[in-house]
């Protein structure tokens, strides 16, 4: 699923070239894609709008359009939003088209089709998307937050930082990265880290995230091309999916332990 440096990479690849287009059409082949409202609703509502904004919110998209609404989408797993030539083929398993003003369009694909599309009307109560239920931006958590909000819980630590309703938009693989970088293992109790301990996961994380976001940079031309999937940042890990492998500080292999039901990759030595 992508985390924020891939959903951040996608709205600063797309948000220039969406930047007021009218939306002229909208063509959707897989209603269930359309969570709210019916996708009969949705085209009618979104149809001769013209894109305003497109903003995120931990690991959801957003469009801000004219008449006061906004699209709200998730890509979940496998989903892919393009910018593309009207002449160009779609992808393999595209379900939902915006045709713009310009000639171009739109594309969302998804081969799992979990990804969802939501339309708020200007005014209406999100009771639909979820995102008002997520905790803060990484950007702006400090020690003492991260103190506040986690600092009494029982759960393993990973389990905390995957969770977006405390910190939103950390997933699995920087999960891993974050507490790499931290010193501080997975499977750690969240009310067993003291004082220091917070103060280095609140610097490790907008660190791990903001360097991982810079390092996916790419051309509208290079993205399109790799169809909005081939941006990924493996040869950089430093923990995840490096089982077996020598940690890059001391060179003790690096171990893979189940943390709620997600494989977390840690050194044994590093991260106490």
């Amino acid at each position: 699923m992508p985390e924020l440096p891939e959903v951040e990479t996608v709205r600063r690849i797309l948000k220039p070239q969406l930047m007021g287009r009218r939306i002229v059409t909208v063509s959707v082949d897989r209603p269930e894609i359309v969570a709210h409202p019916s996708a009969d609703e949705f085209i009618r509502a979104v149809a001769g709008t013209t894109v305003t904004d497109m903003r995120r919110r931990g690991k959801f998209l957003s469009l801000v359009l004219s008449d006061g609404g906004s699209i709200w989408l998730h890509l979940r797993m496998t989903g892919a939003l393009l910018v593309t030539p009207a002449n160009l083929p779609p992808e393999k398993h595209t379900h939902l088209i915006f045709g713009l003003d310009d000639g171009k369009e739109l594309r969302f694909s998804d081969q799992r089709r979990f990804g969802r599309f939501w339309y708020l009307a200007a005014g209406e109560e999100d009771r639909y998307t979820g995102a008002g239920k997520l905790g803060p931006e990484p950007d702006t958590v400090t020690a003492a937050l991260l103190e506040e909000r986690l600092g009494k819980k029982r759960r393993m630590i990973k389990d905390c930082l995957l969770d977006q309703s405390l910190i939103a938009g950390i997933g699995n693989i920087h999960g891993d990265e974050i507490l790499y970088l931290a010193g501080i293992a997975p499977d750690r109790p969240a009310e067993s880290l003291s004082g220091p301990e917070w103060e280095k996961l609140a610097e490790a994380i907008p660190d791990e995230l903001g360097t991982a976001t810079a390092r996916l940079a790419m051309t509208p031309e290079e993205y399109l091309a790799g169809r909005g999937r081939e941006y990924r940042d493996e040869p950089y890990f430093q923990a995840y999916g490096r089982e077996g492998k020598p940690c890059l500080r001391c060179g003790t292999a690096i171990r893979r332990i189940t943390v709620a039901g997600r494989g977390s990759s840690y050194c044994p030595k590093c991260q106490k």
